[in-house]
């Protein structure tokens, strides 16, 4: 500015909300202080009277309802207070895609609330932009000891706040057991990001704000969240079938050997047939994370209880089926052990693969969607396959009859479609036990 120099300047501070400069009048060789920050900051500062400050308060509230920012810019010098002579009106229009991505969150079950430090007005007229309830907290209300946690779970927005009580808010929604997200881009937001349970930066935060965050966002726009909500869920639900199938086979082949051993001391496969069950088995386990996994509708956590509880129920139906085929070729079909320990492999392989399609379905019956994958399903029949064409030539193990192996086939996919409705009906039946859908459910809350 023509005139002045300017002495000294002390950048944007987070916490006092304004910017301050010391500048020299050159011809009069006299300072003056030129502050500029939030109103509600710079009025605090300012010793006019009442009724300029009653206008400019009127000023910026009607600018904030119309969604504009406003900035104060008051001077003083060292012999007087500073005074306010002028306002900066600015205009911060919502993210294209915010009040698709809020509508989606929502409908995923994420309570999405905005944390904000401008004035209560704005944060209406943006809530209105958006889609958001308009229950609005102040930073009185959320500094004040009388104000309870779940007046702020109910809250939708917060206005007005300082760095300290988005930090707060997190702290208190993590203590009433929510898992919460928060986006943020500035140093005030560190804090926050950091204490979150997922921390994400948004494209073009500060360094501060990308060193807490867990995610840092490289394309602009919230709509990356939503996609990430949908990956993460199918990945639980992959991770969930993982562990069902593999304890489920577990509790199969260990319990049918020690039946066998016990009850016929006989054992059912040799050590060359566990090498191949368990070389073949890995192919389909592998091709789990190409799954076309349902999302869940809402948060999950883990439940392993149930977890257990269907891994055992399939187990067990296993164990059952493969042990009444082994007692039909002892007493029925009177098989030669080599024979018998053929038939086994092959039961143990074919049935065993059609687990995974139950294992991945949860309550629903096999057959509804979403599929399995083209990856997993080719890998699954190449396998189931390729065990036939095994038993069937000779190759490596005794050869079956292709009688036998149609049995086998026949046996195997009976069991599935029974062992597909029992697994319904068992778990339909944990719900109504236990009052909850498969792995609990959580409501957290998405800070924006």
């Amino acid at each position: 500015m023509a005139g002045y120099r300017v002495a000294n300047y002390k950048p944007f501070d987070p916490v006092s909300k304004r910017t301050e400069a010391s500048c020299l009048n050159i011809a009069k060789k006299t300072m003056m202080t030129v502050t500029k920050g939030a109103p509600q900051v710079i009025l605090s500062v300012t010793g006019q009277d009442g009724k300029l400050l009653k206008e400019v308060a009127t000023a910026v509230d009607a600018f904030a309802k119309k969604g504009y920012r406003t900035l104060a810019v008051a001077e003083g010098d060292s012999k007087s207070r500073p005074r306010i002579v002028g306002l900066i009106v600015l205009y911060d229009p919502p993210r294209e895609d915010s009040k698709s991505t809020i509508r989606s969150a929502a409908a995923m079950g994420v309570d999405v609330k905005m944390v904000t430090g401008d004035h209560v007005a704005i944060a209406r007229e943006m809530c209105k932009e958006v889609g958001i309830g308009t229950d609005i907290m102040l930073t009185q209300e959320l500094n004040d000891p009388a104000t309870t946690t779940s007046a702020i779970e109910k809250a939708n927005v917060f206005a007005e706040v300082f760095p300290e009580n988005k930090y707060a808010i997190v702290e208190k929604l993590q203590a009433r057991g929510h898992i919460v997200g928060m986006t943020g881009d500035g140093v005030n937001d560190a804090p926050a990001l950091k204490k979150a349970d997922a921390g994400i930066a948004v494209s073009g935060a500060t360094d501060a704000a990308r060193s807490a965050a867990d995610i840092v966002l490289t394309k602009g726009g919230l709509s990356v969240i939503t996609d990430a909500i949908t990956h993460s869920r199918m990945i639980f639900e992959r991770m969930n079938s993982y562990a069902i199938y593999r304890i489920a086979e577990t509790i199969r082949v260990l319990l049918l050997i020690s039946l066998a051993i016990i009850v016929l001391n006989f054992y059912p496969l040799t050590v060359l047939m566990l090498v191949l069950l368990a070389l073949l088995n890995d192919f389909p386990i592998m091709m789990i994370a190409y799954d076309n996994a349902p999302m869940a509708e809402k948060p999950m956590r883990w439940n392993m209880e149930r977890i257990l509880s269907e891994s055992t129920f399939l187990g067990a139906m296993g164990v059952v089926s493969s042990f009444t085929l082994l007692l039909l070729g002892v007493y029925v079909f009177h098989l030669s052990t080599p024979v018998l320990e053929t038939l086994m492999f092959l039961k143990l392989l074919v049935a065993g693969h059609m687990t995974l399609y139950l294992a991945r379905s949860g309550k629903k019956h096999f057959w509804n969607r979403p599929l399995p994958s083209p990856r997993l399903f080719a890998v699954v029949e190449t396998t189931q396959l390729a065990a036939t064409l095994l038993v069937l030539s000779g190759l490596l193990l005794p050869p079956l009859s292709l009688g036998l192996v149609a049995f086998v086939w026949t046996y195997a996919l009976m069991f599935f479609v029974i062992n597909d409705f029992g697994k319904v009906a068992f778990l339909r039946y944990l719900d109504s036990r236990n009052g909850r859908t498969s792995n609990r459910p959580i409501t957290p809350s998405t800070i924006a």
